[in-house]
């Protein structure tokens, strides 16, 4: 029998996330005897390009074909939504054609809305891996109507209004992770950041890692820095911020600068920029803030827990489907960045509880978010929307040979 082929799109460049790292991880793990993945990227193959050459996987480039964009990211040569049906949807059926694939899987918004019409005008399937906030248009009204299936990274991300039931579509598949064989010595970690940025071996280092953009909430995280150092006044308490602006015209390095400055934390506050491999920052770190509002799942958060870096985020959006608060993290409310502080003091000053508390994160993250976990379920899906569906009238077991 020959193996599933399945398409996975990109928009290439050099914009890349965790959505990209948690795909490609389980395209690289599929059991090729089953599975036959094929890699596109649009445009130029650029940073997404060298990602997924990391992870030792080819794809193919396709330049000749625009395609829709959001208006806030929108660049010139993008497609309207005009030229997609006159000039795109033709090009994307082409390769439809000559790829041949039995699933299409998407993994970002602007790929699901390019991608599913002239895949489901071939008849084939479609999986839309949804990774964005409840009451997204998308997963709301065009996934329940087309959509084979839809896989969620958390039970918050259900759709809230869908135009028809997805009680039989939407499955929650957690995003995977290849920890590290050897953890990163966090006291060894934290001297070389302390030594980096000049400043006391028992500064208090807070850490945000990921992009910068208006749902991670980059100013709060600012006034959280502010809050703490409040609480320790004899230590100094820097922010670190590690990740890049989303490359909107919000500018978020300009406003992150701006408010510290205000607030006179601009010697406190750092924009480390993007690292690879992270590791060593994030152990490095003495607490992970999360102040992320209708984040679906945040990969830094499980990676922190898993380095035994302890962790205080929002209770909101998928944080507290990974979080116990007083067990393996604490949660506090949304968009309030005072209340870092407490959980940020009570850490530092009491070991017991520092330690049962990453124990207790380090045990959660080993057993709930393994990769084989994931590919063993993302291969079901495959196969079960692929399955022969048997004649009207026919029993399944009377079509078997």
């Amino acid at each position: 029998m020959a193996p599933i082929k399945i398409l996975y799109p990109f928009v290439g460049g050099d914009t890349f996330g965790g959505s990209h790292v948690s795909a490609l991880q389980m395209i690289r793990a599929l059991d090729r005897d089953r599975f036959d993945p094929h890699i596109l990227l649009h445009h130029d193959a650029g940073a997404v390009g060298d990602l997924i050459r990391d992870f030792g996987l080819d794809f193919e480039l396709l330049r000749d074909v625009p395609i829709m964009a959001p208006r806030y990211s929108r660049k010139p040569g993008d497609a309207t939504p005009l030229t997609f049906l006159t000039r795109s949807w033709r090009g994307l059926s082409r390769a439809l054609r000559r790829i041949d694939p039995d699933i299409v899987h998407t993994n970002d918004g602007r790929m699901h809305s390019n991608w599913i019409g002239p895949t489901k005008a071939q008849r084939r399937k479609f999986i839309w891996h949804h990774r964005q906030a409840p009451e997204a248009a998308g997963v709301n009204f065009v996934a329940p109507l087309l959509a084979d299936r839809i896989l969620g990274v958390s039970e918050f991300s259900r759709p809230s209004r869908p135009v028809r039931s997805v009680a039989e579509l939407y499955t929650v598949v957690r995003s995977p992770f290849l920890f590290p064989v050897i953890r990163p010595d966090r006291a060894a970690e934290h001297k070389a950041l302390t030594q980096e940025l000049g400043v006391p071996d028992d500064a208090i280092l807070l850490g945000y890692f990921g992009e910068l953009n208006v749902r991670k909430r980059p100013l709060d995280f600012v006034k959280a820095v502010k809050s703490v150092a409040a609480v320790f006044p004899e230590r100094s308490v820097l922010g670190l911020f590690f990740g890049r602006p989303d490359g909107t015209e919000a500018a978020w390095d300009r406003q992150v600068a701006a408010l510290s400055e205000s607030l006179g934390l601009d010697d406190r506050i750092h924009l480390m920029g993007y690292r690879s491999p992270i590791e060593p920052a994030m152990a490095g770190v003495d607490v992970m803030l999360v102040p992320a509002v209708s984040e679906p799942f945040g990969r830094t958060l499980i990676e922190a827990m898993y380095l035994g870096t302890p962790v205080v985020a929002t209770d909101h959006g998928g944080n507290p489907e990974a979080i116990t608060d007083g067990v393996n993290g604490f949660l506090v409310p949304p968009d309030a960045p005072d209340t870092f502080a407490e959980p940020v003091r009570r850490l530092m000053s009491k070991p017991d509880l520092h330690a049962r508390i990453t124990g207790s994160a380090m045990r959660s993250a080993e057993s709930g978010y393994g990769l084989t976990d994931h590919v063993r379920s993302v291969s079901r899906v495959y196969e079960a929307v692929t399955k022969p569906v048997p004649p009207h009238g026919e029993s399944a077991s009377s079509c078997q040979i």
